[in-house]
């Protein structure tokens, strides 16, 4: 769906507390500790992770805050049946992968699959 207005493109850590910024890093390194995968796509980067309850609430407790401040993401967070993995896709729009590849330190790990 597009959206004629669109935010700039650039994180706005004001609307967020001084708590809540401390739990946004919290929540990231948790997720970081735990990414079983990476991969990059024309339009994305996929996060696989552990489909842990706790994992699962960690993932959705950082979108409820990332989405505050980076309004510019879209986020899908896809839990596969059958205790299969949780992944989370970041996209948007053009730079959100530039985003993100420094966010979670993928430029550092070039290992990741694309």
């Amino acid at each position: 769906m597009d959206n004629p207005k669109e935010s700039p493109f650039a994180c706005d850590l004001t609307v967020l507390s001084r708590k809540e910024k401390e739990r946004v890093l919290q929540l990231l390194d948790i997720l970081k500790q735990q990414i079983q995968d990476v991969r990059e796509t024309p339009d994305c980067y996929e996060f696989t992770f552990p489909s842990s309850t706790e994992l699962i609430q960690a993932a959705g407790e950082f979108i409820s805050y990332e989405r505050l401040c980076c309004p510019f993401f879209d986020f899908h967070l896809i839990v596969d049946r059958e205790g299969g993995p949780l992944r989370l896709q970041f996209t948007g729009r053009e730079g959100v992968k530039e985003f993100i590849r420094f966010e979670f330190g993928l430029e550092k790990n070039p290992g990741f699959k694309q």
